[in-house]
């Protein structure tokens, strides 16, 4: 597959921003990107009635699993990787190598692979009073990833006060703006 636009995989984990993925595909388009859409397990499960949706959206099918051995590969090879919203989960399992999911199965790699990724966590902040959420934050940072969260990025509401319609999608459309090679 070849595309003259930069690739844009697109990850969310199932935080209630991951329901605005369909404005925010079309506003990664309108900047210039092709956009493959994939998601955690719980994601794709909140999201299947819009799946039929993003997938004529994207042109791509939308991915929370692995391909099977042998199948070819149903997406452009990404320019650049957004994980947003990533959950308390996605962040930690990532930091950490664990690849049981799709989606951070991808990302873990992608550092290896060196292509440039931005994070973007949707967390509380009783979340992120475990000790291991900072320090997967760190580690990310420590690998590469320009992860959006403090100042300048995402902060934490106390737990059930969350403001989904709030959620700083610019922010992480304009960080992968800026980590593009050759934009």
């Amino acid at each position: 597959m070849t595309t003259t636009r930069p690739v844009l995989y697109l990850f969310g984990s199932a935080a209630p921003p991951v329901f605005d993925m369909a404005e925010v595909v079309a506003e990664a388009q309108g900047r210039g990107f092709e956009v493959c859409l994939g998601l955690t397990p719980t994601a794709a499960r909140w999201l299947e009635p819009q799946k039929t949706k993003l997938e004529r959206l994207t042109g791509h099918p939308v991915r929370s699993a692995y391909k099977l051995p042998g199948e070819p590969d149903v997406w452009p090879t990404a320019d650049v990787i957004a994980v947003a919203p990533a959950t308390f989960n996605t962040v930690n399992a990532w930091a950490l190598g664990i690849t049981r999911d799709f989606v951070v199965g991808v990302v873990a790699e992608g550092i290896g692979k060196g292509i440039p990724m931005v994070a973007m966590p949707c967390v509380n902040a009783a979340y992120v009073r475990h000790r291991q959420f900072e320090r997967s934050v760190a580690e990310l940072r420590e690998m590469g990833v320009r992860v959006l969260y403090g100042d300048g990025g995402f902060v934490p509401n106390q737990p059930g006060q969350g403001k989904p319609s709030e959620y700083p999608w610019h922010l992480v459309l304009g960080a992968v703006e800026e980590i593009v090679p050759g934009r």
